[in-house]
């Protein structure tokens, strides 16, 4: 007997995204599930590491630095609570 394969839905990653601001800007904010972490970051709210398998947050400016050639460029991964506590 042969199973049948679902279809697998297709997943908007630019629909997750969603503009938040801060004291310091607006920032894109994308939430990263823990299946899909497979690295390990540095957290720029703490210094401390994200370690793979860890649900955060992926955040950049809505404005890119003069020096930057995307804004994209300077993405960075946020621990969730840190991210959370950051004005």
């Amino acid at each position: 007997m042969s199973r049948r394969r679902r279809p697998r839905r297709a997943v908007n990653p630019a629909a997750a995204e969603s503009l938040v601001t801060k004291n310091d800007g607006n920032w894109w904010v994308r939430p990263i599930s823990g299946a899909s972490s497979t690295k390990t970051y540095r957290c720029p709210g703490c210094q401390q590491s994200i370690a793979p398998a860890t649900p955060h947050v992926v955040v950049w400016p809505e404005v890119k630095a003069l020096l930057s050639a995307e804004a994209v460029d300077e993405r960075r991964h946020w621990h969730n609570s840190c991210w959370a506590r950051k004005k």
